[in-house]
């Protein structure tokens, strides 16, 4: 069942629903979704593995495992887990700083980049089709909005109530 569906369910009311509270529920039924089809169309490795790679790459240097929890926005842990599945599939190297011997960096192999590649055309006809109707300005508003609301979560944490 798809969002449109579950929105349309006679089963369910979500009257009075604040919009507020339905956005957040609806992100988080579309991150789940989304996941699970990424996770399908990737086969090789997961959405999250991908997700990291991506950010990885990104990096103007090689990132540490901190500097790219703090990308992804999980903790030290996920991360590193993550990070282990990834090089034990070929498509990372963890290796220790040689200027701070406590930090571990974050290296993409040859193998992830020759696999970034051959599934560069998939990724974008994925992009394509998901974003098919909906404008470059739709996005940006997208962006800003949930970047606004992440700058107001950052404000909660600080004061926590």
């Amino acid at each position: 069942m798809n969002l449109k569906d579950v929105i349309n369910n006679e089963k369910i009311d979500f009257t009075g629903i604040e919009l507020s509270y339905f956005l957040l529920g609806l992100l988080s039924a579309f991150d789940n979704r989304f996941q699970a089809m990424a996770d399908k169309v990737m086969k090789e490795i997961s959405w999250k593995q991908f997700f990291a790679i991506i950010c990885i790459n990104l990096c103007k240097e090689n990132p540490t495992i901190n500097e790219l929890a703090e990308i992804l926005g999980s903790s030290h842990q996920n991360v590193k887990q993550i990070l282990l599945k990834l090089e034990k599939k070929g498509f990372v190297s963890i290796y220790t700083d040689t200027g701070d011997r406590r930090k571990q960096r974050i290296k993409l192999t040859d193998y992830c980049r020759t696999f970034c590649n051959k599934n560069e055309e998939l990724t974008s006809r994925v992009l394509d089709q998901m974003f098919e109707g909906v404008s470059k300005e739709q996005q940006q508003t997208t962006i800003q909005t949930i970047i606004q609301i992440e700058n107001n979560l950052k404000g909660i944490q600080g004061g926590m109530l």
